[in-house]
């Protein structure tokens, strides 16, 4: 596909769903370039993805009060126009939301509007749940609160702790974010 919608992923971590989004991004099928990393936080492990696959990348320096101007210069130099929040530990201010309308996405583990916000395995385990997920959706001002994308219900077993939950729902995150991104470019 011809003329693919410059992109950038933000992170805060591990950065696996980067790799998946970076794995689709090189197929014809992709609706999607990158172009651009960005993280909170300068040790974070899926920065290496920068290297390895020569994608530009940008780390906000902590306690930085203008990070989100510095964020949206680099994004239009970069000709950036749409955003996937992928581990991205920082909320969001309004005003940038505001700038990137119907344009950001992000990946949140749980099956939203249940769980929002942190620790969504301890909450769901400690509540007795028995189904839980993931969910990709739209950003919106309201944390966690935008229009769902997709979803992937999975059950939760007896031997289940946050560890072994976080790694199943994981799996399923790896599979439904591509496939959110060509749903929304279809």
């Amino acid at each position: 596909m011809e003329n693919k919608i410059l992109t950038a992923v933000f992170i805060s971590g591990k950065g696996t769903n980067l790799k998946k989004l970076i794995q689709l991004s090189k197929t014809k099928k992709s609706p999607i370039k990158i172009c651009l990393i960005i993280s909170s936080n300068s040790k974070a492990e899926g920065l290496k993805y920068s290297i390895k696959y020569k994608i530009k990348k940008y780390v906000i320096k902590k306690n930085d009060k203008d990070s989100e101007i510095k964020i949206l210069k680099k994004l239009e130099i970069n000709k950036i126009s749409f955003i996937c929040l992928a581990g991205y530990m920082r909320i969001l201010s309004k005003k940038f939301i505001k700038n990137f309308k119907g344009k950001i996405i992000n990946i949140h583990p749980s099956l939203l509007p249940k769980y929002k916000g942190l620790n969504t395995h301890r909450r769901v385990l400690e509540n007795n749940e028995l189904y839980t997920g993931c969910t990709v959706h739209f950003v919106s001002r309201k944390l966690d609160s935008g229009k769902i994308i997709l979803q992937k219900k999975i059950k939760i077993y007896k031997k289940d702790n946050i560890k072994k939950l976080n790694k199943r729902v994981l799996l399923e995150e790896h599979k439904i974010y591509p496939k959110a991104i060509l749903k929304i470019f279809s």
